[in-house]
């Protein structure tokens, strides 16, 4: 599949709700939750007036002509929440393109946006049935808490 790898731009932020809505781990067998979950505060602590903050940054996977993924940090008080000094991911893609590398191309595509930008590390938030934490893993994320339910994961960006 060909795709490419690229800075959002400010008109395309309003898709970020989207692949919100499309980054909510729905358990094998679950019955997804209606859209309207996204204006929720926990969830909306992720897009609302996203670009505004200095701390906000955002590549994207596009196939053709369309936008098929999206992977994003800003620093706030979120699941991944570590300290006020490091950003918290989120990542999502539609479904047909998941499974084929896309997510593992935006996610070190943003780490290296990170280091470059100085950070010393990223964290995320993930349940613990969710695929995606073998990724997670691959490229370099630790788990360095959990509840019953989630992992709380920190990339260490410093070079050793």
């Amino acid at each position: 599949m060909d795709y490419t790898v690229r800075k959002i731009t400010d008109k395309e932020y309003p898709m970020l709700e989207d692949f919100l809505y499309e980054a909510i781990f729905i358990p094998q067998g679950a019955e997804p939750p209606p859209r309207s979950i996204i204006n929720n505060a926990g969830l909306q602590v992720y897009v609302k007036d996203f670009g505004k903050y200095p701390d906000d940054r955002c590549i994207v996977a596009e196939a053709g002509e369309k936008i098929v993924g999206a992977v994003w940090v800003r620093i706030m008080d979120d699941y991944g929440h570590v300290d006020d000094k490091t950003p918290s991911l989120a990542i999502s893609l539609y479904k047909d393109y998941r499974g084929r590398g896309v997510g593992t191309a935006l996610m070190l595509k943003m780490l290296d946006v990170l280091q470059e930008s100085g950070y010393e590390k990223a964290s995320l938030a993930v349940q613990k049935a969710n695929y995606a934490v073998k990724m997670y893993k691959k490229v370099g994320f630790k788990i360095i808490g959990e509840s019953d339910e989630e992992y709380i994961m920190v990339c260490n960006l410093t070079k050793q």
